[in-house]
């Protein structure tokens, strides 16, 4: 009788122990939630530096008239009064260049 009591309490024990490392919401679940919190963590940090940086555009495209103009210029080609626009067009480059014509031909 005391021999199959230590039995099933070795069993109850066994089967614990697997709930607590395998089983639902055990060790493993922990460790995987954990590096989901680590990489959502790096990404909140990265759209809280991008939002901050459009929140300073922001600020200066309402208070100053300088980061308007900028903005007219660069995003929408726009010059001023009495300025002129020079475009400057950079050749092509191809992926094969001439070649040069061999020398000392078809004699």
């Amino acid at each position: 009788m005391f021999r199959f009591f230590i039995i099933a309490l070795v069993l109850l024990l066994l089967a614990l122990q697997y709930r607590l490392w395998v089983g639902a919401g055990g060790r493993a679940d922990v460790h995987r939630l954990r590096g989901e919190i680590a990489v959502m963590d790096a990404e909140n940090s990265q759209l809280r530096a991008r939002n901050a940086a459009l929140e300073a555009e922001i600020e200066d495209l309402k208070q100053g008239e300088e980061a308007m103009e900028e903005r007219a210029r660069t995003d929408l080609g726009m010059v001023k009064d009495g300025e002129t626009f020079y475009l400057i067009v950079e050749p092509k480059k191809s992926e094969n260049p001439p070649q040069a014509p061999a020398e000392g031909g078809g004699e």
